[in-house]
């Protein structure tokens, strides 16, 4: 039986920076607006409010390098390209809407903490 020993740091150095990537805010509101389906670059840029053309591109070509987000070129005059989420991505965008119904279901908690703690430290 061969039992490899890796050192302390090596899966939560891989973990932190997989979250840190998932966790990006442009990469959930891609995620989210692609659940619905195959979408153009223009479409996902009008939905995601505030990208900006530069990081749309970065955050795509990420997850597509990440195996989440799956490219397709359309070979027509002029040539048309979509993005549709992988069953990777699928799965990435069901945890993300379980955070984000956890988040809404917590949202004023929250916020009277904040205002709760603020006003100890005044």
């Amino acid at each position: 039986m061969d039992v490899t020993v890796k050192p302390a740091g090596a899966d939560c150095k891989g973990v932190s920076e997989i979250l840190s990537r998932v966790g990006d805010k442009w990469t959930i509101q891609v995620v989210v607006v692609l659940r619905a389906g195959s979408q153009r670059f223009n479409a996902i840029k009008r939905r995601v409010g505030g990208i900006s053309q530069q990081m749309l591109t970065r955050t795509l070509k990420t997850l597509e390098r990440d195996g989440m987000v799956e490219r397709a070129v359309r070979h027509s005059t002029p040539p048309q390209v979509e993005y549709t989420l992988t069953p990777l991505g699928h799965s990435l965008s069901d945890t993300a809407r379980h955070l984000a119904d956890w988040a809404a279901a917590h949202r004023v908690e929250i916020e009277d903490n904040r205002l709760h703690y603020d006003a100890r430290q005044l």
